[in-house]
């Protein structure tokens, strides 16, 4: 075997269409897991990076916030894209400034506007409303079919509803949220590229969008996210990037948990009896789905101090990529890592992050994903592949963007 290569392991790491290809992906993470858990990388189009593949190492740097801090970069983006930001910015490294590029009491701050909506005595109380979106969308995809594309026609739409529900963007403008969450972050799927489209122009789209419905809820307060943000004492640019957060990654991680979580037990026939037969098992299952799935691939971290990581001297400003997916399949942690377990003892997985910066919306994705699972499985009998996976091109947020699937329904096994 070769030695590990500064420059093509960048070029891995970064290709959004190497993403698309799990098997291969994993096992580069397994070998630098082994030979160099943390590794200098040097890709053509990207300025360059650290790479810290192991649990232990990613749990070091999530515990020290105030020496690895989010700015100025957060996640994989080519130099080109990084110079037209700060082009459109005024030199400025980030198009949103939100919860994911904060730090200290900025960050503490606007994570505590929102920290209330997403605390599960505050989601507990909308189960009935969930519950209700979720049969809602089986009456209308699954009743009287025998086929579907579950990612496109089920999974994507349900964690949707719910979030912009909580947002306050009527349904009729779903569609568009999702096509534009799609842009941001794959646009570099070619089903999904287009010339007329990139990172800057959808999130002027999101803007654009966002302060009109602020304007709304001026005139018109609801029981809402968007009614607290207008409200909220902060920046327009700091309420308009939170929408945008809320709006992109308060849905699609759910969603690629969910398809991801479908295709795991059906490559898993024993466990999927399993969850059928014991439908207890379903909190455990979920997260050993979020395990298994991890939707963000990665965030970064930059020391603000010279620091020693397993024998690597990190300089201060080096960027360092904490890869998520790595850390969950660490077989210092994690007994067999590549079996999908649905009695797995409590995961330490790190799916959500962990330390100051943990996913906010945890609790309602794993609410979301409890009321899914329950419901679909009262109503279908059998489920089984109908065709191959499909995974998006993208190096950041990713999963699956088609799954298709044959099923029975209950009434017409009964019948």
């Amino acid at each position: 075997m070769s030695e590990l290569n500064a420059r093509d392991v960048g070029n891995q790491i970064s290709d959004p269409a190497f993403h698309s290809s799990p098997g291969d992906y994993h096992a580069l993470l397994a070998r630098l897991r082994a030979e160099a858990p943390v590794f200098w990388v040097e890709p053509d189009e990207y300025p360059p990076f650290w790479i810290v593949s192991r649990h232990a190492d990613i749990m070091e740097i999530e515990r020290q916030p105030d020496v690895f801090i989010n700015g100025p970069r957060t996640l994989l983006r080519k130099t080109a894209v990084d110079d037209q930001i700060r082009k459109v910015t005024g030199g400025r490294p980030f198009l949103l400034n939100n919860l994911t590029n904060m730090d200290g009491d900025e960050h503490r701050k606007h994570r505590k506007l929102t920290q209330m909506w997403f605390a599960p005595a505050r989601i507990k109380v909308l189960e009935d409303e969930l519950r209700a979106y979720a049969r809602e969308l089986f009456d209308r995809t699954i009743t009287g079919q025998t086929q579907v594309d579950f990612m496109k026609a089920v999974a994507s739409w349900y964690p949707l509803r719910v979030i912009m529900r909580i947002i306050g963007v009527p349904a009729e403008d779903q569609p568009m949220m999702l096509k534009m969450t799609q842009q941001l972050f794959g646009p570099e799927d070619p089903e999904i590229r287009t010339e007329q489209v990139d990172v800057i122009s959808t999130v002027q789209g999101f803007f654009d969008y966002f302060r009109d419905l602020m304007e709304k809820r001026r005139a018109d307060p609801q029981d809402d996210l968007a009614t607290l943000l207008v409200n909220a004492e902060i920046g327009e640019q700091e309420a308009l990037s939170y929408f945008i957060l809320a709006a992109t990654a308060g849905h699609d991680t759910t969603s690629s948990s969910i398809a991801g979580g479908m295709l795991a037990l059906l490559q898993n026939p024993d466990e999927l009896a399993r969850l059928r037969t014991d439908m207890t098992l379903l909190p455990t299952a979920i997260d050993e789905i979020i395990r298994w799935v991890s939707p963000v691939t990665h965030f970064f971290r930059t020391p603000v101090e010279e620091y020693s990581l397993r024998g690597q001297t990190i300089r201060e400003g080096e960027a360092m990529m904490m890869c998520y997916p790595s850390a969950n399949r660490d077989e210092a942690v994690f007994d067999e890592p590549f079996r999908f377990d649905i009695s797995r003892p409590p995961s330490k997985h790190l799916a959500f992050g962990y330390g100051p910066h943990v996913c906010l919306g945890q609790h309602l994705a794993r609410m979301e994903m409890r009321i899914f699972f329950e419901e679909l499985f009262s109503r279908i009998d059998t489920i089984e592949l109908a065709g191959e996976p499909r995974w998006l091109a993208t190096n950041f947020v990713g999963g699956l963007k088609s799954l298709p699937v044959r099923f029975e329904t209950r009434d017409k096994v009964d019948a």
